[in-house]
């Protein structure tokens, strides 16, 4: 399987060629598009009841589609996401890796997706209890509104909350004031995501709750 992300960093999509016998598994509604000889199939993720959990409690599709080469012949497929930015790729090599709702787009075979417990701290940061888990071997593609910045970190470190994309399992939230009280309302930041932890996290440029503040005033 060959893939390729083009169009970086604005307009990414993901360029796939499957050969013959191979498949990859997309978020449902992400295909641009494919060759007409190419078998899609429309699915519960791991089961009717783990689509469900990724579902109300990961923020994702209830279902996805796997789309297979089943000819003799190299076939093409392109993927993307619905908002404006860069996608990115991960080989798990038998990591794992948790997502924001809505980042997940792609995975080849090898690849499992779960529900993890994030905590409350995400929870008041309006990003839901649980996480989308990623584990395996292969390869996961994930997207992000804006560039993506890949960080490790080891001890503190401070994220505005709408724009943490990805991180990893060993990495431990906590919400917070930016500063002291008045300094946090004047400043305009108000709580923060204070990450502590050693691992790698993914930021996003652009917030997308930053852009439905900006329009709201303007479209009243």
């Amino acid at each position: 399987m060959k893939c390729e992300v083009k169009y970086k960093p604005a307009f990414a999509a993901i360029f796939i060629t499957l050969e013959p016998g191979e498949k990859v598994t997309a978020e449902a509604g992400a295909m641009v598009s494919m060759d007409g000889k190419l078998t899609m199939k429309t699915e519960f993720s791991g089961g009717f009841f783990p689509a469900l959990m990724r579902k109300f409690f990961g923020g994702e599709s209830l279902f996805v589609n796997v789309f297979s080469n089943e000819t003799r012949q190299s076939l093409n497929l392109v993927l993307t996401q619905s908002v404006i930015g860069d996608i990115e790729e991960i080989d798990l090599q038998g990591k794992e890796i948790c997502f924001q709702p809505g980042a997940y787009i792609a995975h080849t075979p090898g690849v499992k997706m779960g529900v993890s417990w994030a905590g409350f701290a995400s929870w008041f940061a309006g990003e839901g209890l649980f996480k989308l888990k990623i584990s395996g071997r292969g390869k996961v593609f994930f997207g992000a509104y804006g560039g993506i910045t890949k960080k490790s970190i080891s001890g503190q470190f401070v994220v505005d909350n709408s724009h943490l994309v990805a991180y990893e399992p060993g990495i431990k939230m906590k919400i917070g004031l930016s500063g002291g009280l008045l300094g946090s309302v004047t400043s305009g930041e108000g709580f923060v995501n204070r990450l502590s932890g050693r691992g790698n996290i993914y930021l996003q440029s652009r917030s997308i709750s930053g852009l439905v503040g900006f329009l709201r005033p303007k479209i009243r």
